[in-house]
């Protein structure tokens, strides 16, 4: 009798850890402040090369003013692209990454993209913070987009 109560105690633990992590958000390599707000970053694009922030595409949805394109990091060669264009960045220097293609629970290119900048020892890496998308949350606000 003991055995079956113990074995019906582990069936019934890994049931409820199975149940209570189904459905939970991908794990996300940024913390909150590690989160820049679109306005913050709009109010900085036009400052001088040495106190502006390097603001990099990881997107399909459009490229902000300023920003260097490198193309969605769900790509591997698109990482590579991404190493060698931080490889000339000093590490102290704040580097802005954004996608803006989905919500952030469904984008493919934050994530590996804010890892890249965490590997490489950048000590001030941000996202960008557009949690629905690159239009409601960019574009949508009147913030500056790159002229073509």
């Amino acid at each position: 009798m003991m055995k079956k109560i113990w074995f019906l105690g582990i069936i019934f633990s890994g049931l409820f850890l199975t149940l209570t992590s189904f459905g939970q958000e991908k794990e996300n390599p940024w913390t909150k402040e590690q989160l820049k707000a679109p306005s913050a970053l709009a109010a900085e694009l036009d400052l001088d090369e040495a106190e502006s922030p390097v603001v990099i595409d990881m997107g399909p949805a459009g490229v902000i003013k300023g920003a260097i394109e490198i193309g969605p990091a769900e790509y591997e060669e698109n990482i590579k692209k991404l190493k060698d264009t931080l490889e000339s960045i000093p590490r102290d220097k704040e580097v802005v990454v954004y996608c803006g293609c989905c919500p952030f629970d469904h984008c493919p290119n934050v994530r590996p993209a804010f890892q890249t900048l965490l590997d490489m020892g950048f000590q001030k890496p941000r996202l960008l913070n557009l949690s629905q998308n690159l239009k409601a949350d960019w574009i949508d606000k009147g913030y500056p987009l790159e002229e073509e």
